[in-house]
């Protein structure tokens, strides 16, 4: 893991891509919003958003591309993105694309931003996975699209971001009870809290064994928790614990260099 001032970087060498899992530092936001909140639906101040936005895609040398987000709705739906869809609205919580001049972007409070790739940079993918990204296994419908457009022509990596960590992630029986109804498996991934009838939630140990299901082997995580580390990430649980919502979004982007 590199810390590259307000973004960080993992120690997997991706020679034809460029990518920074952002921070909330070094910004223009006042506010529940300090400083680089890239969200423009947060409720926050349009103009400074914006500001915020050209200044991260600037850290990259990704300026002079076409920047892409998606309407993200908490599901496993994944876009792939090219010039002739580019303009359209997207719904869903994954993109990808293998166009040169599209740079992907993913917003977070929490949830897990993860990029793929293959050992050719040949495509990039973005995606956004909280809890229901999880149980829906938005990273499955990802690698069924990279083998349904013949992307995975080589060995795939993936990096997951910073997120909520499990020892902040508490959850009540009935959560843990809709996983394993989806894969008695995922019970390994529920801690009991003995204090309380409540568990831990690993959700970045269950995204690692979701890629390892799909068969990436070259995994890298920037194991950062986004609750407890407040004074450099937005996390809306802990603005929820603390009633000082509205607040931010971090900024994800992954992109092709020139």
């Amino acid at each position: 893991m590199r810390n590259k001032d307000n973004f960080f970087k993992a120690d997997i060498e991706a020679n034809n891509i460029t990518y920074g899992f952002f921070t909330k530092k070094n910004g223009f936001s006042k506010n529940n919003f300090y400083s680089l909140n890239c969200s423009l639906s947060s409720g926050d101040k349009k103009n400074l958003v914006e500001k915020n936005i050209l200044s991260a895609i600037k850290k990259l040398g990704l300026e002079k591309k076409k920047l892409k987000f998606t309407n993200q709705i908490h599901s496993s739906k994944v876009n792939f993105v090219d010039i002739r869809n580019y303009d359209k609205v997207t719904n869903g919580d994954g993109l990808m694309t293998k166009d040169k001049d599209i740079v992907l972007a993913i917003l977070t409070a929490d949830c897990a931003p993860i990029f793929i790739s293959d050992n050719k940079n040949s495509f990039i993918c973005a995606l956004h996975s909280g809890w229901k990204g999880c149980l829906k296994n938005i990273i499955k419908n990802a690698t069924n699209k990279i083998k349904s457009l013949s992307l995975n022509k080589s060995e795939l990596f993936a990096i997951v971001g910073p997120c909520l960590n499990k020892e902040n992630f508490e959850v009540d029986s009935r959560f843990k009870e809709i996983f394993l109804k989806s894969n008695v498996d995922y019970n390994k991934f529920f801690f009991h809290n003995i204090n309380y009838d409540k568990y831990f939630f690993d959700m970045r140990g269950l995204i690692n064994y979701q890629l390892k299901a799909c068969l990436i082997k070259n995994i890298s995580n920037i194991d950062l928790d986004t609750y407890s580390n407040k004074n450099i990430f937005f996390s809306h649980r802990y603005s929820t614990h603390n009633n000082i919502l509205p607040t931010g979004r971090m900024i994800n982007l992954i992109g092709f260099k020139d």
